[in-house]
């Protein structure tokens, strides 16, 4: 699901519920600090950076260090509306390429 209209549509799901039904506060990413891939993913979802948890656990014998992320309740309207802004069919050619990118979105601030 990974770059996905589905994908994308799921984390703004959870985040929806999460802010407007739980009414949370945060809602939080974290990943293995080296794993780029999560961490753009993150970023493009319009996530912010927190920082790094140095040696946070042990995993296969090796000291991991995680990398978290949050997005706030104060943020969720515009991330919404990036969100929901992407999401539209109009923002895909007929292949189902995007027209316009989320993180293009979530820079319009």
């Amino acid at each position: 699901m990974q770059r996905t209209p589905l994908g994308t549509e799921a984390q703004y799901l959870l985040a929806r519920y999460a802010f407007e039904t739980l009414g949370y506060r945060r809602y939080e990413w974290k990943c293995n600090a080296l794993n780029a891939a999560s961490w753009g993913a993150a970023l493009r979802y319009g996530f912010v950076y927190e920082g790094t948890f140095r040696q946070h656990l042990i995993a296969k014998g090796r000291n991991r260090d995680n990398a978290w992320f949050s997005m706030l309740d104060s943020e969720w309207p515009a991330r919404k509306a990036a969100f929901e802004r992407w999401l539209v069919p109009e923002n895909f050619d007929a292949e189902g390429r995007q027209r316009t990118s989320l993180s293009e979105l979530n820079a319009v601030r």
